[in-house]
């Protein structure tokens, strides 16, 4: 293998770098933002990144005008029900794709597929029809409902199983393991880094979603947090500061969860190693 020189090393970090101030850079331009005080210009030319006397004013100032907290109480509720879904629908889901065998498996596969495909505004009013008729409208079940078990988390999981080894299993076919046992005791610890990217996944989707909370939901009181600080910025829309804090608030515990499973998040899809 040929060496990589200084110049193509230096040309890699540079990209890295710009890559790097484009994706973290708005976030902390509105980190920064958010601490800034009422005396304090935010238009200045040149920008002035660092404020200049930080203050936590913004976001008590955020909780005053809205609930934020139960905006946000909603969003976790949703989020970790989100979580807890799909980690049971699409690990079971996954390893029936990967591991048995019955009638109708590759129409399945294919369909998960097609699945991934559809936009979500071209089944919106479908899924609006559904809630209604189950008279589970307004609430945060008709939230949670449509993304239970998520298409690309199933693939993702049956890849995860379609990698481990044949023969783990097959010994404990051997020992009088079935299934269940299989799956259990056998499967889901070996591909515990997966499992780490779909709860990602799964709470960031969550989380983040607008589109579809803003339809379903009418009461106030059961606003999730993205479609809560919408609904009231023509509130802020006058203060940047408070549109900054209030984007920090939401986007925390994002950066929380991802920095509490990053050791098995980068593990990969691919994982399905020999356990000892």
């Amino acid at each position: 293998m040929s060496r990589t020189t200084p110049w193509e090393k230096a040309v890699r970090y540079v990209l890295l770098l710009a890559v790097l101030a484009l994706t973290v850079g708005p976030f902390l331009w509105q980190l920064s933002t958010s601490f800034k005080s009422t005396t304090e210009d935010v238009y200045t030319s040149p920008p002035r990144f660092l404020p200049a006397r930080p203050t936590a004013h913004n976001y008590a100032a955020v909780a005053d005008i809205i609930p934020v907290w139960d905006y946000a109480l909603n969003s976790l509720k949703v989020a970790v029900a989100s979580v807890l879904t799909n980690l049971a629908g699409a690990s079971a889901a996954g390893y029936a794709l990967a591991r048995l065998r019955f009638r109708g498996r590759r129409a399945a596969g294919l369909a998960f597929v097609a699945a991934v495909l559809v936009p979500l505004e071209s089944i919106v009013v479908a899924q609006f029809t559904m809630m209604r008729d189950l008279e589970l409208n307004n609430t945060l079940v008709a939230v949670v409902l449509p993304g239970a078990v998520g298409a690309l988390n199933v693939l993702l999981m049956r890849n995860a199983f379609a990698n481990l080894p044949y023969e783990i299993e097959e010994a404990a076919v051997i020992d009088g393991a079935n299934v269940w046992q299989r799956f259990v005791r056998i499967a889901l610890p070996s591909v515990r880094g997966t499992l780490a990217v779909v709860a990602v996944f799964s709470f960031m989707g969550a989380w983040d979603d607008f589109l579809w909370p803003l339809i379903v939901l009418s009461d106030p009181d059961r606003f999730t947090l993205t479609v809560g600080l919408n609904h009231l910025h023509g509130t802020f829309q006058q203060d940047p500061r408070l549109v900054a804090a209030g984007t920090v608030v939401a986007v925390a515990p994002l950066v929380v969860m991802f920095a509490c499973l990053q050791r098995y998040f980068f593990r990969g899809v691919g994982e399905g190693a020999v356990k000892g």
